[in-house]
């Protein structure tokens, strides 16, 4: 796959590039595509696919956990553990 055939993935919001995706495995499950066109929208499926996945970890990276102290009240935040 070329990557510079799916750049325009790179510019798409989350919902934008899930949306697509949506459409696009929709378009594959219905069996009413040409082979060739098939093709193409699986390998932009794919694009789309990595992209949200790359927007999803710098998601999660940011994500931080607030901390309480005994009392119960905000007294900062630390990242949020992943594990």
């Amino acid at each position: 796959m070329a990557d510079n055939a799916h750049d325009d993935v790179k510019s798409l919001s989350f919902e934008a590039a899930l949306e697509q995706l949506e459409q696009i495995v929709q378009k594959l499950e219905s069996g009413r595509a040409p082979l060739a066109e098939s093709i193409a929208i699986y390998e932009r499926g794919e694009a789309l696919k990595a992209h949200c996945e790359a927007l999803l970890r710098t998601a999660e990276a940011r994500i931080e956990k607030i901390t309480l102290s005994r009392e119960g009240k905000p007294t900062g935040t630390e990242p949020l553990d992943a594990n």
